[in-house]
């Protein structure tokens, strides 16, 4: 935390239950909500962000855990990545527990949370492609006790945003009991930011591929084509068999369908992509195949 005084905020508030939170949200409406502030400390620490008042919300308990509703889960936005990187949460949703080992050095997985992540929507966030991949929707609390859900991918994408005085209160995922793979590529060695991450489940229930794409944009990319083309591919009923060539085919079409090739100029001239964004798409190209190659295994 910065130690420089004329950046503290002039109030803060601790409630003790979600509807505390959003009351408090609603009585100082300049307030910032914080859980882990791994983002929040590190845009105040550099001066983007001068925060009159702070909410903190790691007092709630009811968002910190999770509880099975119809099928689903009900992931608290108070959870911690280092919570849902235990094998106990492994179990429940692979995909999102190998996001959360992932996300960073311990200090950071300690203290950021899957509520933040979803708020702050840094394109490098880990759980987003999961989440996106899960098709997962978001319970927003709001005054009144107001409850409404919004899928994941219309927050991430502005389609819909949070109105003044809301919070993210839980996560609601399908508990698929099918394979669920994320990879990512960092820029060194060991724990970092994502340069890439793919994350893709195969639901034999709907005979669907769902794969999302992070990093790459300002949003989770869904390479829809994609996953139509191969799910019809895939033999169903022999043990979800599918020919190599199609595996490494698909790697291909994913990346194409995220970072496409530039649109011809108006001479009819076809421009290169730059050598960094190829190397972009081939990263992207690996991590699709290699994800569908352990679903599949």
């Amino acid at each position: 935390m910065t130690t420089h005084t004329p950046h503290a905020p002039q109030a803060v508030t601790l409630p003790a239950s979600l509807d505390e939170a959003v009351d408090a949200l609603a009585a100082t409406p300049t307030a910032v909500p914080v859980a882990g502030g791994t983002d929040l400390m590190a845009a105040v620490n550099s001066g983007r962000l001068r925060p009159s008042a702070l909410v903190g919300l790691g007092r709630i308990a009811e968002i910190r855990g999770w509880q099975y509703q119809d099928g689903h889960a009900l992931l608290g936005a108070g959870l911690t990545h280092a919570r849902m990187g235990r094998p106990d949460f492994a179990a429940l949703i692979p995909g999102l527990a190998a996001a959360a080992r992932t996300a960073g050095p311990p200090q950071i997985r300690n203290a950021g949370t899957l509520g933040g992540n979803i708020a702050s929507a840094a394109p490098t966030g880990d759980a987003l492609p999961v989440l996106a991949a899960l098709e997962a929707t978001v319970i927003v609390a709001g005054p009144g006790g107001a409850r409404r859900e919004v899928p994941v991918s219309h927050l991430l994408a502005g389609v819909e945003m949070l109105r003044g005085g809301e919070l993210i209160g839980y996560v609601r995922v399908p508990l698929l009991h099918a394979p669920q793979v994320f990879l990512k590529a960092t820029g060194r060695t060991g724990p970092g930011r994502a340069t890439a991450s793919v994350a893709l489940v195969l639901d034999p229930a709907r005979r669907s591929v769902r794969c999302a794409v992070g990093a790459v944009a300002p949003m989770p990319l869904r390479p829809l084509e994609a996953e139509q083309w191969i799910a019809g591919l895939i033999d169903w009923d022999d043990n979800r068999a599918l020919v190599p060539d199609a595996v490494t085919a698909f790697g291909d079409y994913v990346a194409a369908a995220c970072i496409p090739d530039p649109a011809p100029a108006e001479d009819g001239s076809v421009q290169q992509l730059p050598p960094a964004v190829l190397h972009l798409r081939r990263t992207v190209a690996a991590l699709a195949r290699r994800a569908l190659g352990r679903a599949l295994s």
